[in-house]
C-alpha cells in the first residue's frame, strides 16, 4: 500500500468532524485538497471508507475498521519519533544534504535545523537554498538526501515523496487605517483598483494571479519582488496591498510601521511546505531522523 500519512490525517479528522468542510477548515487546507486525498485513499485501499450525504460524511463499516488502524499507525509514527529524539539519536553520525526553497529557508528551515541539530548532534548537515524545479533535480540524481519546498499546487511531481511540513492559509496584508478593515473577510474582488505588491518567490505571485483570472480583475501591480521584507515595508507605508502564506506574516515592518491581516472570502488553496525525497530511494537514518522530526511541525499545528 502506497498511502501517506498526510492521507491518514485528513481520514481522521473527517472522521472526527462528521463532515470533509468541516475537516478542512480545522486543517486550514481547502476542501478541494482533502477531497481528492480521500479519493486518492480509497482507490489505494481498493473499498469505500466514507459516504456523503448533505449533512456531511458518515462512515461505512469498513471505514469504521479502518479508521482503528490509521489511529494506531500515526500512535506508532509518533512512538517511533519520540524513539528518535531519545539517547539512540544523539549518537548517531554522519552527514546530511538538505535543499531549501526561498520562502521555507526563511521561515521554516531555522526552525527545523535547530531541532534536529539537538536531537542529532553527531550529524554534519549541508543545506543549499534554490528553486523547487532544481531541489527535484538534485533530489533525483541523489545530489541531496531531503528538502523542504513548497509543494507547487498543480503540479506534483511523481518521482518524488512528500510528507507534510506545514500548511498555511493565505491572507491579506494591509497597511493600518485601510479600508478593508472594516471587515473579518474580504474579497479581492473589492480591491480590484487597489495595487498589489507581488512576492515572486515559491509560486507565491501566481496564487494571486490565478484568483485574479477566476474572478475576472486585473489589479494593477505597485511592484514584484523577491524579498518578504520589500513587501512587509511596502505593504506598511501604503504602496499596496498583498496577499500572502499566513506563515509570513509579522504585524511590523523593518521600519516599524504596522501590518494588518484579513482572512479572505476568495478561496485560495493554502501553501502546503513539505520534505521531498526521490521516491523509492531508501532514506538514511539521519533523513529518515529529519523527516520524522519535520512532520512534528505540522501534527501539533491546527489540530
Amino acid at each position: 500500500m502506497a498511502f501517506s500519512l498526510r492521507q491518514l490525517q485528513y481520514f481522521i479528522a473527517v472522521a472526527e468532524k462528521g463532515s470533509v468542510s468541516s475537516a478542512a477548515h480545522t486543517l486550514s487546507i481547502s476542501q478541494s485538497t482533502m477531497t481528492e486525498a480521500l479519493r486518492e485513499l480509497e482507490l489505494d485501499l481498493g473499498f469505500k471508507l466514507l459516504e456523503r450525504h448533505a449533512r456531511g460524511a458518515a462512515l461505512t463499516l469498513k471505514g469504521h475498521q479502518f479508521l482503528r488502524h490509521a489511529r494506531k499507525i500515526l500512535g506508532d509514527v509518533a512512538d517511533a519519533r519520540r524513539a528518535l529524539a531519545g539517547a539512540e539519536a544523539t549518537a548517531l553520525t554522519g552527514r546530511l544534504s538538505i535543499g531549501v526553497t526561498p520562502l521555507v529557508a526563511g521561515y521554516i528551515y531555522p526552525d527545523l535545523i535547530a531541532r534536529f541539530r539537538r536531537a542529532f548532534a553527531g550529524v554534519t548537515v549541508e543545506a543549499v537554498e534554490d528553486a523547487g524545479d532544481y531541489l527535484e533535480h538534485l533530489l533525483i540524481g541523489g545530489e541531496l538526501d531531503v528538502a523542504v519546498m513548497v509543494l507547487p499546487q498543480e503540479r506534483r511531481s511523481p518521482a518524488l515523496q512528500t510528507e507534510t511540513v506545514e500548511i498555511s492559509p493565505y491572507r491579506l496584508w494591509t497597511p493600518l487605517g485601510h479600508r478593508a478593515l472594516a471587515q473579518e473577510r474580504v474579497s479581492l474582488r473589492d480591491l480590484s483598483g487597489e495595487p498589489h505588491v507581488l512576492l515572486t518567490i515559491d509560486e507565491i505571485a501566481e496564487a494571486s494571479e490565478v484568483v485574479w483570472r477566476r474572478l475576472g480583475i486585473r489589479p494593477p501591480v505597485a511592484f514584484r519582488t523577491r524579498s518578504v521584507e520589500a513587501v512587509r515595508s511596502l505593504v506598511a507605508t501604503g504602496a499596496g496591498v498583498a496577499v500572502l502564506p499566513d506563515l509570513t506574516y509579522r504585524p511590523w515592518s523593518l521600519e516599524g510601521d504596522k501590518i494588518e491581516a484579513r482572512a479572505l472570502i476568495d478561496e485560495v488553496p493554502a501553501v502546503e511546505v513539505a520534505t521531498a525525497w526521490r521516491r523509492g530511494s531508501p532514506l538514511s537514518a539521519a533523513a529518515a531522523g529529519f523527516v520524522a522530526l519535520a512532520a512534528t511541525r505540522h501534527a501539533g499545528r491546527g489540530r
